[in-house]
């Protein structure tokens, strides 16, 4: 079973800012969802290699392939060395940033033989609505092949054409392959458009296509105003963080990706293709922090109009699709197998309707630093503000905390510690700008969530702060205090805390987010968080451990893929593990980078 699937690891991620696909070394696109990140999939062998649909173009080579990005671009280049010929595919989507309800929806795929004659492979089997509706194919000519299902139907443009022949393909119905060469210099253009025209590619069309594509990137990359000394690595994160905003509302998914397991043929298997408002919040201050405003200010535009309609009840969501909708039902599908047997697949997430108290501080903290840049409007204020008056009747209550445990809820340290955030940055705000609010009793507020963390979660047998009063379990989110400002960064309370995490969640750099003890109603393993590995370093940077911080960073470094991407976790052989790639760890590889540059006089 596992040579049928790639590690996850063995990916590049390509998008049009409305959705993505994953790329393999292999020339396979096996996820991906058209027109946005949350819809049913076209291509989905990662899930399941028999039935998932997948769309190959390759050059037959023996040799293991290379991919690299195109410099300062989402552009991805896949090269096939062969011992006589080099054979290479240029995978790109193009940017969609208008506002308009049906954009053009191009997969483009550039074959092309670099040295000697390269022989290319084109299998394209799709299976719509995650393998569970059938199609046909038509093949014309001049054109290439129209595929059609009570889900939805595309284009496969060929230029210049090749011959496509019909096969049976998987089970939902027949798919095309074509097997051509190439001479050095030659190049065949495949494009694949949802929803599109039947009409052939015309002369030149995709060229200009790569020129607007490479162009925005570029562009986009520019305005960074990172110089330190880590920008390659920095501007890749931002660049795969900006593939995972979905430009027409402005949220921002956790990752593209759903049921990539936490451990191989685990349950830990999740659908991540949905905006956080926790993960979208932080990857805001992380954009900011390297000059990107626009994408701060779409998605505070998005906070606002959540705010808005929000509950009375329950307030807000702690996550939503991304068009806002708060209906994002689980379900199991049966009939796909998992990534190498990982059961279940699932779609949708049923901790849509969990109570995650921590999500108001993240978001207040990211609409303070906002503040500073953009100030932000009286709607967007008076709005948050009734927000922190539900906050206020609510925050004492137990909840399932920011590791989203499906076990009993308690009163997590975590939540109380952003609560406290989310008071003291509601405070900040309204003194700088004079805004009107009720700032002594929030102060009082935050007053006492601070006492609660300080007097309730402190465990002095211990030597920590514990996940929640009366536990004995660590947190490794509890790292976050020095950033958020709740202790000095040498506090001894907290460096206590650092060296206890250091002694029993650390190995070499890699962090685990707790003792897996059945506290969170799973008894699976699963690997370690990069998110809280970057989250390490940067609490040993605050904590002036230059040295340790320094080489903690470098060494997480290797266990980027090959393209410097993240999944969410790394498992016992340094895989990749989880949803990939994952926002939150890039945005804070981020942070860890800027604040330790800095430290050291970058």
């Amino acid at each position: 079973m596992p040579e049928r699937y790639l590690p996850i690891e063995e990916h590049g991620i390509i998008g049009d800012l409305r959705t993505t696909a994953l790329v393999g070394t292999d020339g396979t696109v096996d996820w991906y969802c058209p027109a946005r990140f949350d819809a049913p999939s076209l291509f989905a062998s990662l899930l399941d290699a028999e039935r998932g649909g997948s769309f190959r173009l390759s050059a037959r080579t023996a040799s293991r392939p290379k991919q690299l990005y195109l410099p300062d671009t989402n552009v991805l280049l896949t090269r096939f060395l062969g011992k006589d010929a080099v054979g290479e595919v240029i995978d790109f989507m193009v940017p969609e940033t208008s506002s308009v309800a049906s954009p053009r929806d191009l997969l483009v795929r550039r074959a092309r033989a670099v040295r000697g004659r390269a022989l290319f492979t084109l299998d394209c089997s799709p299976a719509f609505d995650y393998g569970r509706a059938r199609h046909e194919v038509r093949l014309v000519e001049g054109v290439g092949a129209v595929f059609t299902s009570p889900a939805g139907r595309f284009v496969l443009r060929v230029r210049p054409p090749v011959q496509l022949r019909l096969t049976e393909g998987g089970q939902g119905g027949p798919g095309v392959v074509a097997e051509f060469a190439l001479e050095d210099g030659e190049q065949v253009d495949v494009v694949l458009e949802w929803r599109g025209e039947v009409r052939p590619l015309a002369d030149g069309e995709v060229d200009e296509l790569f020129d607007t594509t490479s162009d925005y990137w570029q562009r986009w990359s520019a305005q960074s105003r990172y110089r330190g000394r880590w920008r390659e690595v920095v501007q890749r994160s931002a660049l795969t963080l900006k593939l995972l905003v979905y430009h027409p509302t402005g949220a921002l998914v956790a990752a593209p990706t759903t049921s990539l397991p936490e451990a191989l043929g685990g349950a830990r298997n999740w659908d991540y293709r949905y905006a956080w408002l926790r993960d979208a919040a932080f990857t805001t201050y992380g954009l900011m922090r390297l000059g990107y405003l626009e994408e701060a200010s779409a998605f505070m535009d998005w906070v606002q109009r959540r705010c808005e309609a929000a509950d009375a009840e329950r307030d807000i969501m702690i996550m939503y699709a991304v068009d806002g909708s708060e209906h994002i039902p689980e379900q199991v599908l049966d009939h796909l197998e998992g990534y190498r047997g990982s059961r279940p697949v699932r779609i949708g997430n049923n901790a849509v309707g969990q109570r995650q108290l921590d999500v108001y501080g993240e978001l207040m903290d990211s609409v303070y630093l906002y503040n500073r840049e953009v100030p932000i409007s009286w709607d967007l204020w008076s709005t948050l503000s009734r927000r922190l008056d539900w906050l206020a009747a609510n925050w004492d209550t137990p909840d399932e905390g920011v590791w989203e445990v499906r076990g009993p809820r308690q009163r997590f340290t975590y939540s109380a510690l952003m609560t406290w955030v989310a008071y003291d940055r509601a405070v900040r705000l309204a003194r700088s700008r004079g805004l009107p609010a009720p700032t002594e009793r929030w102060r009082r507020l935050g007053a006492k969530a601070y006492r609660f963390v300080q007097e309730s979660c402190w465990d002095p047998d211990m030597g920590a702060y514990a996940m929640y009063p009366g536990s004995r379990t660590l947190d490794a989110s509890l790292l976050v205090m020095p950033l958020v400002k709740f202790s000095g960064p040498t506090d001894p309370r907290f460096l206590s805390t650092l060296d206890r995490i250091s002694d029993t969640l650390v190995a070499d750099s890699l962090v685990s987010r707790y003792a897996i003890d059945g506290h969170d109603g799973l008894d699976d393993d699963e690997g370690t968080f990069n998110l809280c590995s970057f989250w390490y370093v940067e609490a040993l940077t605050r904590a002036g451990r230059l040295r340790e911080a320094r080489l903690t960073f470098d060494k997480m470094l290797t266990y980027a893929n090959h393209l410097g991407l993240y999944a969410e976790e790394i498992g016992p052989s340094g895989e990749a593990l989880g949803n990939f790639p994952q926002a939150f760890t890039h945005l804070a590889l981020i942070s860890a980078a800027v604040n330790l540059d800095r430290a050291l006089g970058g």
